[in-house]
């Protein structure tokens, strides 16, 4: 692709001012940008944020007739979102991440017009979480009767209730957790060795994660390497993990939204009240940044 720098006007060999949207294929590009996504292994719910993002910028930007230079791109940008925040009425949170999104796309492609705009900032409530008492009574909801139950449901409820006792107990992220293999789990040493994109971390099984894990290998039939499938031998879907912690809340009578991510922040928020460090915390839940893990101490100083 042919570079221009459109700080200014450029004017054509017949004296025509070159339209910007006549030189870059967005929709095009855009593709590449995905794709270099899924090859840098981007989560599937990531590529699909920021896919959807761009999609509708670009979309946007064909309602433009003409963009001649760098500051007309800036000046449609700041349009675009003032036009997101009165008419569509988002968050200052998907501001953020749409200012995040589109300057990174844009400096994929080596196309650097927003490289002045500044990143706003982002609001960063309390995340919610459980009380104790309300993560035992959701992991009571789980229960089966081994004398008179089929197999199929006894071994369901015993993955059901390792998958939301390793989401609390261990800190982990559900895309975390649908990846685990058995050879992560080393039983000798009652540890669990997390692979993330970001970064990799081993920590400790607590003994009732272990015994779950123990006990539903034993009884499963599955031939698989991941540690927990579904009735097919299939990985998980981070979907049907969310379905089924909805679920087991929904029968657990806690009046609270509870999700995978939620089953996190509630062990993160439990470790603080016990005085466990800070840095601790930030190493067990894999946080790059410290600063991630500070939020917790909102709810603790409150």
């Amino acid at each position: 692709m042919e570079t221009y720098d459109f700080k200014n006007e450029i004017i054509d060999k017949n004296g025509n001012k070159i339209n910007i949207l006549d030189v870059y294929n967005f929709n095009k590009i855009k593709e590449n940008y995905i794709t270099s996504l899924k090859d840098n292994n981007y989560s599937q719910n990531t590529i699909k944020t920021y896919s959807s993002i761009i999609h509708k910028f670009t979309t946007y930007l064909k309602n433009q007739i003409a963009i001649y230079n760098e500051k007309e791109f800036i000046k449609f940008f700041n349009g675009y979102i003032i036009h997101l925040k009165q008419v569509k009425n988002v968050s200052q949170n998907y501001i953020y991440l749409v200012t995040v999104v589109i300057k990174k796309f844009l400096e994929f492609n080596n196309i650097h017009f927003l490289d002045s705009i500044a990143i706003p900032k982002r609001t960063k409530p309390s995340p919610n979480f459980l009380t104790q008492k309300e993560v035992k009574q959701l992991l009571d909801s789980i229960t089966w009767d081994e004398n008179s139950d089929s197999d199929f449901r006894v071994i369901t409820k015993i993955r059901d209730k390792l998958i939301v006792t390793l989401l609390y107990s261990s800190g982990l992220r559900v895309s975390e957790l649908i990846n685990l293999t058995i050879d992560d789990v080393n039983f000798e040493e009652k540890q669990l060795s997390i692979v993330s994109r970001n970064n990799s971390r081993v920590i400790l099984l607590d003994k009732s994660s272990n015994q779950l894990i123990q006990k539903y290998l034993k009884k499963r039939t599955q031939k698989s390497k991941y540690l927990v499938v579904n009735k097919s031998g299939n990985q998980l879907t981070p979907r049907y993990v969310q379905l089924m912690i909805k679920k087991y809340g929904n029968e657990s009578g806690i009046k609270k939204k509870i999700t995978p991510h939620i089953l996190r922040h509630s062990y993160a928020t439990h470790l603080l009240e016990q005085g466990v460090n800070i840095k601790i915390i930030q190493e067990i839940l894999g946080h790059s940044n410290l600063s991630t893990t500070q939020i917790y101490n909102q709810h603790i100083n409150n």
